[in-house]
């Protein structure tokens, strides 16, 4: 196929496992592109790839579009708000917290970060914060930090009112938030990332091992665990667990944070808060024109949300998407696999993802004995939809069969308190 010398630009480039995101929406990036550059066709287009970086940018951003908004997975914020006054108690003053979140998107986690820490009345001076993205055009948004109403989902949007401004293009942050943040153009594998071993206390790195490889995860995991401090913590996102379980990491047992320690950690006790060090600032990476060669950081797909009064043309979209979803289900329950599973690429190839999707091609790869497969489509599924019952029951089952006991029992405490809660 013509398309598989994009796959494996791609994966040299910024260590994309296109599987983990579906060839279909590599493909429609490439037409995208295509049309953009007014390539005649793939070989033209391939000509001018290898031509300009400004090119290869642009493809890089069309597959990794960034899905992201503020306080995503609350309970980790609440859970960092608690640890965060437990380390600086054990800091006594000595240097402020240091936390990172990679990737940082568009800007929405590490601000996050800022308001969360100041609302659980951590001093200004008291902690400093680097966000870090492969995308050039992710970060000068970042920088820019006004926001349109996609950012802001959830039932309480209190934090807007206190540290935002309503301007014409949707939501300005406050200045005092956004001098908490550092930001700039990064790449997880930059050899410069070895000056800051042991610096983080804390470690946001969401959504980003489960696009990649086994060879690249582990190299990606090892950087993440020499940039923490010791007694640090990272946070990683729900379908990522059982990875870090098996690479030295446990959880630290706090619901639904996602939140890991070193084996060896432990977490101190509570202790009164300490007096606001001094601010000390971290010299930047030198930053190349282009990004390393070596796996970057791709970021998650967008879903985009559903319009609160959609117009006619949208509305047949949805019920086009919810028919091919009852043909998936179909054909599955009846056996037909071939056709389940070609379905279900056509549906990733028209719209955008969809967790019942994933989690019907991880129940195929596991009917057909292909354990690899399965655990890939299981662990996309719950990265959309992290409460998503069957691949949460389904994930445990696999993971248990693989050894794997302590991740399957964590899933299948989760998949009961999913259940509770429907039933209540």
């Amino acid at each position: 196929m013509s398309e598989q010398r994009f796959f494996r630009f791609l994966r040299e480039r910024i260590g994309l496992d296109v599987e983990s995101v579906g060839a279909p929406m590599v493909e429609r990036a490439l037409r995208q592109r295509c049309m953009a550059a007014n390539a005649a066709d793939l070989d033209d287009y391939w000509l001018h790839l290898q031509q300009s970086l400004d090119e290869q940018q642009a493809l890089i951003e069309a597959v990794i579009v960034p899905e992201t908004w503020f306080f995503r997975y609350p309970e980790s914020f609440t859970a960092l708000a608690s640890l965060a006054h437990k380390r600086l108690a054990e800091l006594a003053g000595a240097r402020p917290l240091r936390l990172l979140s990679l990737p940082c998107s568009t800007g929405e986690e590490p601000y996050s970060l800022a308001m969360a820490l100041l609302d659980a009345g951590v001093a200004p001076g008291a902690f400093l914060i680097d966000g870090m993205d492969i995308s050039p055009s992710s970060v000068a948004k970042a920088v820019q930090a006004v926001y349109g109403r996609n950012a802001f989902r959830g039932s309480d949007l209190s934090f807007r009112e206190r540290y935002f401004d309503a301007v014409e293009d949707g939501h300005q942050l406050h200045q005092r938030v956004r001098e908490q943040v550092n930001l700039q153009v990064g790449n997880v594998l930059d050899p410069a990332l070895a000056s800051r071993d042991g610096l983080y206390d804390f470690v946001f790195c969401r959504n980003l091992l489960i696009y990649f490889d086994v060879p690249t995860q582990q190299r990606v995991f090892e950087v993440l665990k020499r940039l923490l401090h010791p007694q640090g913590v990272l946070f990683i996102g729900p379908a990522e667990g059982s990875l870090l379980a098996r690479l030295g990491m446990r959880p630290l047992g706090v619901a639904q944070s996602f939140a890991y320690v070193r084996q060896e950690a432990a977490v101190a006790a509570p202790a009164p808060a300490p007096a606001p060090p001094v601010r000390r600032s971290l010299p930047p990476l030198a930053t190349p024109a282009y990004p390393a060669a070596s796996a970057p950081l791709p970021r998650p797909l967008r879903v985009l949300p559903t319009p609160a009064r959609p117009a006619p043309a949208h509305a047949q979209k949805r019920e086009e998407a919810s028919e091919l979803l009852a043909s998936i289900a179909r054909l599955a329950n009846a056996g037909a696999s071939e056709q389940a599973r070609a379905e279900c690429q056509r549906y990733l190839g028209q719209f955008a993802p969809a967790a019942q999707v994933y989690y019907w091609l991880g129940l195929l790869s596991d009917t057909e004995g292909d354990a690899q497969q399965a655990l890939t489509h299981y662990r996309k599924a719950l990265y959309l939809e992290p409460q998503h019952p069957e691949a949460l029951v389904h994930l445990a089952a696999l993971l248990a069969a693989q050894g794997d006991l302590a991740g399957a029992r964590r899933l299948q405490e989760r998949a009961a308190r999913v259940g509770r809660e429907s039933e209540r």
